[in-house]
């Protein structure tokens, strides 16, 4: 199985991923780090919203919905 690195909007649903790094800056990132976002940490996508934005995260035992352009700045290992 190949190794990718890619954002936390191409995990797919129920696949285990780990956290590399975050590409913002500023609010959303203090947010994120307070919430667990950091690295080496494990998430997993487990449910979509109907129109598929936002989308939540199981991540050290919370569930947490993050936008799709909030996840497009995480980058994850998988």
């Amino acid at each position: 199985m190949e190794n990718l690195d890619r954002t936390l909007n191409d995990l797919p649903l129920y696949q285990k991923g780990y956290i590399k790094k975050l590409n913002c800056t500023g609010t959303i990132r203090r947010r994120l780090l307070d919430l667990g976002f950091i690295e080496g940490a494990c998430i997993i996508p487990t449910l979509v919203s109907p129109l598929n934005d936002p989308r939540a995260f199981s991540i050290l035992g919370t569930l947490i919905a993050i936008r799709k352009e909030d996840a497009n700045e995480i980058i994850v290992h998988f």
